[in-house]
């Protein structure tokens, strides 16, 4: 989750051979990032509790037919929610598992 897109930016310019889905509820973020290498940001309101956050982020991508139940995902976040340039946390989930 993201809302200026830096984090997705940084993680392009190391060339990792995996998609980056990046979401956000941010127009004008999303249109940058649909220019990042292997970036592909998806639109989603993001709720301001974090685990909430992680939940919704979660569902989209299944809804998305990108992962399924028991993939796992690397997910980034900052807190507090809802300001840019604070990611500090990477937590890696198993989906469907929580």
């Amino acid at each position: 989750m993201t809302d200026s897109g830096a984090t997705a930016l940084w993680m392009s310019r190391h060339g990792i051979n995996v998609p980056i889905y990046a979401i956000t509820p941010n127009v004008a973020s999303q249109r940058k990032m649909a220019l990042y290498r292997n970036v592909q940001p998806l639109p989603l309101a993001i709720s301001l509790d974090r685990d909430e956050a992680l939940r919704q982020a979660e569902e989209l991508l299944v809804a998305r037919g990108v992962v399924q139940r028991g993939d796992f995902i690397v997910l980034t976040v900052g807190e507090p929610m809802g300001q840019a340039g604070g990611t500090n946390t990477l937590k890696i989930v198993r989906v469907g598992m929580h």
